[in-house]
């Protein structure tokens, strides 16, 4: 059982022995790790070796075979405000595709409590100030990639977990991506990002978590 980071400070996400069957199938079998505040951990390996169902298990969306993960020293449901503890992107994002990308992330805000003024400070931040008011079926995967990213953010969460979030996105919007987790670390977000592209991921990870 991990109980403090090499920092000092508690880690921000434990997975401790997680453990996942589907009938006689194993999908994830005693894996434990920890993930550091201020820190970018890569959580790395080839499609299909359960890294979403793991992400999935820390966020209680699947429910361990066994095993136990916690977000700030809790399970994420024991938490009153689960909004401004983690920010997620999973499979893209789910999105309204008739809403515009400024009304999806209002939406959002109401359950978030984000200001009018933190929207906008997101659209500019995650370049989509110009296209805020086009309808989300009309953007590329890769804006819909940004407005995900703009989602998660909303009420300043300390952990940041992200599935694949550069699928989609151009070498420009990857350098883009790169530069604006390497910033959320260094003021202390916790930042957990699965990816299969390991040479990529080796270019802005300060630890890595390899699953197969």
């Amino acid at each position: 059982m991990f109980k403090h980071s090499t920092s000092g400070r508690p880690p921000a996400i434990v997975a401790d022995r997680l453990t996942k069957r589907y009938g006689a199938r194993t999908v994830v079998d005693e894996l434990s790790f920890c993930v550091r505040p201020g820190c970018v951990t890569g959580f790395l390996g080839p499609n299909g070796a359960g890294k979403t169902t793991t992400l999935k298990m820390i966020l209680g969306l699947v429910q361990p075979t066994s095993g136990r993960a916690t977000i700030a020293g809790r399970p994420l449901a024991a938490h009153s405000d689960p909004a401004r503890v983690v920010g997620t992107v999973l499979d893209g994002g789910a999105f309204n595709f008739g809403r515009t990308g400024r009304g999806t992330l209002r939406i959002s805000a109401l359950i978030s409590g984000a200001s009018e003024a933190r929207i906008e400070s997101l659209l500019a931040r995650v370049g989509l100030e110009d296209e805020a008011d086009r309808r989300v079926g009309e953007y590329s995967l890769g804006m819909r990639q940004r407005l995900a990213l703009a989602q998660a953010l909303l009420a300043d969460p300390a952990v940041l977990i992200l599935d694949e979030p550069a699928n989609g996105l151009d070498p420009a919007g990857i350098a883009w991506l790169r530069t604006l987790l390497r910033d959320l670390a260094d003021r202390g977000t916790a930042v957990l990002i699965s990816s299969h592209l390991l040479a990529e991921a080796e270019r802005f990870v300060d630890d890595v978590v390899v699953i197969d």
